[in-house]
C-alpha cells in the first residue's frame, strides 16, 4: 500500500533539507547569521540602516532583503552602506524559504563576511514555520502594535532567541506596556532575550549592537561530515 504524505508536510521537509544545507555552509565559513522575522513596518530595514553605520568598516555583513512586491529595502540597505546586499521579491509569498536563500546564497561571496542578516516578509505566521538555516531567529515587535502580539502569534516568539521591542521614542502615544510584553514574551518562552530600543532616538541601540559582537566573537562552529559527525 502506497503512504500518502500531505503536501505540507513534504513542503517543510524538503525545506528543512536545504536548510541544512545552508547551515552546513555557514559553518564551515564560520559566518553566524540571523533571521529577523516582524510584522510589517516594525522597522527592522530601519535598526538594519543603523547597524550598517554604526560598524561601517569594522564588520562586513552580508544582507538578503526579503519582500512581497518590490526590492526598496535592499536598495535602502545598499544606499546605508551594504557592502553585500541582495534582494529577494517573493512575488506574492508571505515568507522566505531556504530554497529561496539557498539561490541567492549561491551568487553571493561570503567569504571574509563576518554575519548574514536575512530580512523576512512583514509576517509574523507563515515565517516562523521555515528554517532557512540560520544560527538565531530574532523578531522585532514595535511599539505601535499590541502588547499581547506574544500570545496571539506564540510560534514566532517560541522559536527567537531574541525579542527586539522597537519604536520606544512611541511609548506613551499608545497602551503599550513594555513589562506586559516581555511578561507575554516570556509566557511562550522562558529563555527569550529582550532588548528595548529606538533606531530613532538612538536609545538602546548600544545593547543591540553588544549583543551582534558577542554573536560574532562567538568560537568556531564544528562542521558535520556526510554522517552527520562533527569534524575536527
Amino acid at each position: 500500500m502506497s503512504e500518502i504524505i500531505p503536501i505540507g508536510e513534504k513542503v517543510l521537509s524538503d525545506n528543512d533539507r536545504l536548510a541544512a544545507e545552508i547551515r552546513a555552509r555557514l559553518a564551515r565559513l564560520n559566518l553566524p547569521s540571523l533571521n529577523l522575522v516582524s510584522s510589517p513596518g516594525s522597522g527592522k530595514t530601519s535598526l538594519l540602516e543603523k547597524t550598517l553605520a554604526h560598524f561601517g568598516g569594522r564588520l562586513r555583513i552580508a544582507l538578503i532583503a526579503g519582500d512581497v512586491q518590490t526590492d526598496n529595502d535592499a536598495r535602502r540597505l545598499a544606499a546605508a552602506g551594504g557592502a553585500l546586499v541582495r534582494p529577494i521579491v517573493t512575488g506574492g509569498a508571505c515568507h522566505l524559504d531556504a530554497r529561496m536563500v539557498s539561490r541567492v546564497l549561491a551568487e553571493m561571496e561570503l567569504e571574509g563576511c563576518g554575519l548574514l542578516i536575512i530580512e523576512n516578509v512583514g509576517n509574523l505566521v507563515c515565517p516562523s514555520s521555515y528554517d532557512l538555516g540560520e544560527d538565531k531567529k530574532v523578531v522585532l515587535l514595535s511599539t505601535a502594535e499590541g502588547d499581547d502580539k506574544p500570545l496571539k502569534y506564540p510560534a514566532i516568539f517560541r522559536r527567537a532567541a531574541l525579542l527586539v521591542i522597537t519604536k520606544t521614542d512611541l511609548l506613551g502615544l499608545s497602551d503599550f506596556d513594555l513589562e506586559r510584553a516581555a511578561r507575554h514574551a516570556r509566557m511562550i518562552n522562558p529563555e527569550i532575550e529582550i532588548l528595548h530600543l529606538s533606531s530613532r532616538s538612538g536609545e538602546g541601540m548600544a545593547d543591540w549592537y553588544a549583543w551582534l559582537e558577542r554573536l560574532t566573537r562567538r568560537p568556531a562552529a564544528a562542521v558535520p561530515d556526510a554522517g552527520g559527525n562533527p569534524l575536527e
